[in-house]
């Protein structure tokens, strides 16, 4: 059944919805407001925010709120619609006066929802449009594999519910995301569309919308339009109202736009223009004033609550559901309907007419409940605190999933990381380790070139409905062991990147969402990172919790050529907040950074993991003892420790350790005491020495950066080659901790096909490469 409110009359309930409707729109609207017009600009730019974009929202966000919302049901906002959010939290006094007052300013409401800036709850971080509505798509997944496995009660699924903006659906991830739904039986999801017609730029295409239905449904969606309101719906059905129907449905949504604009003597002058000679027609119209016919023709089903309602309650299933809601950009506000009104705002004028209209006295603009006497005040509070969203809790802490001491390096003289990566996790998963049991793999259609195949194999695929193997059960020899149940661990996607970091956004979400703790590993092919880079940084601003693994990297695909070549993405991972990125050279560091990631990705002031890895297999070099691990987590470690003072060292990075060590060998004997240093975190290394400067010039003490202890055992004029298989501007910055000589090598341009000694000798990554380089600093050369 659908939620019931503080009463169950329902005209109590409709009055009660369209009063809140109205202090919505008030709250949103003073609230950008006085940022805008009231509050000190001391840096005369403006301050901004989206009143009309607001208002046009205003009455779905009321009757979905205070109505049909239940506790466990989340929410992504449309991003322009944060306003009408927070004034919501504030009529449930979970948001201060103070942050209100403080809109789009240092500590105060966020310009769009976010988990991790804004103080109210907020289910999901939205901003770059389109992302805030496929995140609950997947999110609705995430907790059908987590009632699979036990961890979620079926009576207590919610449904993941996305408030849109009609032009979001020009977002080709939205369509990404709605193919990858059907084909994972998508259920429990509502998207609700503010069909207003008008983009940043534009009125949107009048032909387009006609053909969402044919392909929502055609994907399993029921599609549910609300164009009338009630008061619409009893005019058409007075004699001449059919007429005035048909018009309605065929105006061009810039017409449609422009007359609201004008008001009641423009829509009846262009109505008797074109119906005036049909039947009736003038006498229904002459049955309303100006106002109320401006009214009338303005009253769509996306501001009439109780035509809200009544489409929210008729929805009471799983079913994935579009309601198309039409309203009016900047509805009830003089804004309405102007082309220009995306970013325009009320001047001080509009603003106090608006104020004197709704009865609210001058110095009580930010009260509630001002302009209403105080019994209706009274009834209206009582109605908001019974509402079932007030009973909405906290978001649960998870327990935290118990990691081993240490992880098995696997054995071999020479490895891969990749392959390494794959060997690790399918010891994980026969180790009957608790750990084991919480890892859930994902990836774009590229799950057996990136080695999680044996992990598949082990833990098997997941799907609601069981799926057998046809090849196992025809008996057809097969490296893929691919049963699909409710209890596989593998989610398996189709090729979409960003479909793949939205999908591990939610995974990494589950903790906060449903207080129970998943460890999502996704891999994908390293130069790909970038296809789905927005949706990457959408998880880590959301503090996501996810370990990526990008593999293989660099021109050391060799023969795949330079569209499978990565060369920035050390960058990425040394830029991107909230993320925490390595590059092992050998297995047993990798062992350690996994082991490592688990942990830190359960912790408070924890992050996601990136591991950048190479198919390539090289030598392991033997061990003395553990001494170098602790260094190896800071971001690096003297793989061959330099003489103190020496003038020199060769810094590494991945792959490139053996060429790295076979220079550093022939280098040895005519530059005495050479260092060779393994950074396995140029990311750790540069935050530490970022944060070392920063802390001059605040109250925090300063800490002596990681990077700086190790280039202090060098001469202080000391010479670096630094050699990457990625951009050289991931290492290159280590000659500015001690202010030493540089000579960077690493990829800046596309890379080509070819066999390994070839590349490496054309983009100069081999050890006579770098032999060279050192030369250039201490021969002469």
């Amino acid at each position: 059944m659908m939620n019931q409110t503080v009463s169950d009359d329902r005209p109590t309930l409709i009055s009660s919805l369209e009063q809140i409707d109205v202090r919505l729109r008030w709250l949103s609207s003073w609230m950008v407001h006085n940022a805008n017009h009231l509050r000190e600009k001391r840096d005369g730019l403006k301050v901004g925010g989206h009143q009309a974009s607001c208002a046009s929202m205003t009455a779905i966000m009321a009757a979905l709120y205070f109505h049909a919302l239940r506790p466990q049901d989340k929410v992504a906002v449309k991003p322009h619609a944060g306003p009408v959010l927070h004034a919501i939290h504030y009529l449930l006094e979970q948001q201060s006066l103070d942050r209100m007052q403080r809109f789009r300013g240092l500590g105060g409401v966020q310009s769009y929802p976010s988990r991790t800036k804004d103080k109210i709850p907020v289910d999901f971080s939205t901003g770059s449009v389109g992302l805030g509505v496929a995140v609950t798509a997947f999110s609705s997944l995430v907790q059908d594999y987590l009632i699979a496995h036990g961890q979620v009660k079926e009576e207590d699924a919610g449904r993941m519910i996305a408030l849109m903006g009609d032009a979001e659906l020009d977002e080709g991830n939205i369509y990404e995301c709605l193919i990858e739904g059907y084909k994972h039986d998508l259920r429990n999801c509502w998207w609700i569309v503010d069909y207003n017609r008008q983009s940043l730029d534009a009125t949107t295409a009048d032909r387009m919308f006609s053909r969402f239905d044919d392909i929502f449904e055609t994907c399993g969606w029921r599609v549910v339009t609300l164009k009338y309101g009630k008061r619409q719906r009893e005019a058409f059905k007075r004699p001449g109202g059919k007429a005035l129907e048909e018009w309605i449905d065929n105006c061009p949504n810039a017409d449609f736009a422009v007359l609201t604009y004008q008001g009641g003597s423009a829509w009846r002058s262009r109505l008797i223009e074109d119906l005036g000679a049909k039947p009736q027609v003038k006498k229904l119209l002459n049955g309303y004033d100006d106002e109320a016919l401006a009214a009338l023709m303005t009253n769509l089903g996306g501001h009439c609550v109780e035509t809200l309602v009544e489409a929210f309650d008729s929805a009471d299933d799983d079913t994935p559901t579009l309601f198309i809601a039409y309203t009016i950009k900047g509805y009830g506000l003089p804004l309405a309907g102007h082309k220009d009104n995306h970013s325009g705002m009320m001047n001080s004028a509009q603003m106090e007419q608006l104020r004197h209209n709704l009865g609210i006295a001058e110095g009580r603009e930010w009260e509630p409940w001002g302009g209403l006497g105080d019994n209706a005040a009274v009834q209206l509070q009582a109605f908001v605190e019974a509402s079932p969203i007030a009973r909405k809790v906290a978001e649960p802490v998870a327990a935290m999933v118990p990691v081993p001491q240490r992880l098995a390096t696997p054995e071999g003289a020479e490895q891969s990381t990749q392959a390494a990566f794959g060997r690790i996790l399918l010891d994980l998963a026969k180790s009957g380790e608790p750990l084991a049991d919480r890892i859930v793999t994902t990836a774009p259609d590229v799950t057996q070139t990136t080695n999680l195949g044996a992990f598949v194999n082990q833990r098997g695929l997941f799907r609601r409905q069981e799926l057998a193997d046809v090849f196992h059960k025809a008996k057809i020899p097969s490296a893929q062991k691919w049963a699909q149940h409710a209890a596989g661990q593998h989610i398996e996607l189709g090729i979409a990147e960003n479909n793949f970091f939205i999908m591990l956004t939610s995974l990494g979400l589950a903790a906060p969402h449903f207080g129970t703790r998943l460890l999502p590993i996704g891999t994908v092919y390293d130069p790909f990172i970038a296809r789905g880079l927005d949706a990457l940084n959408y998880g880590c601003y959301s503090d996501s919790r996810f370990l990526l693994v990008g593999t293989p990297s660099g021109i050391t695909l060799a023969a795949e050529g330079g569209a499978h070549q990565s060369i920035n993405t050390p960058l990425i991972g040394m830029g991107q907040p909230n993320l925490t990125y390595f590059e092992p050279a050998y297995a047993d560091e990798l062992a350690v950074m996994m082991r490592w990631a688990f942990d830190h990705m359960q912790k408070p002031d924890g992050a996601s993991v990136y591991l950048r890895l190479t198919t390539r297999a090289i030598p392991q070099v033997a061990r003395e003892d553990e001494a170098w691990e602790a260094d190896a987590l800071k971001g690096g470690y003297w793989l061959r420790r330099p003489a103190q003072g020496a003038e020199a060292a060769i810094i590494f990075t991945g792959t490139v350790a053996t060429e790295a060590l076979a220079a550093w060998e022939e280098l040895s004997d005519d530059i005495p005491g050479i260092g060779l240093l393994n950074v396995t975190s140029p990311d750790l290394l540069h935050r530490g020495w970022s944060a070392q400067n920063a802390a001059r010039w605040t109250d925090d003490a300063v800490t002596r950066s990681h990077a700086d202890t190790l280039l202090s055992e060098l001469a202080s004029g000391a010479g670096l080659v630094t050699v990457i298989d990625g951009s050289p501007g991931a290492l290159s910055w280590l000659g500015g901790v001690k202010g030493m000589r540089v000579s960077p090598l690493g990829t800046d341009r596309f890379g080509q096909t070819g066999d390994l000694p070839d590349l490496y000798k054309t983009y100069r990554l081999d050890a006579e490469s770098i032999i060279e380089a050192a030369a250039e600093f201490f021969l002469g050369h």
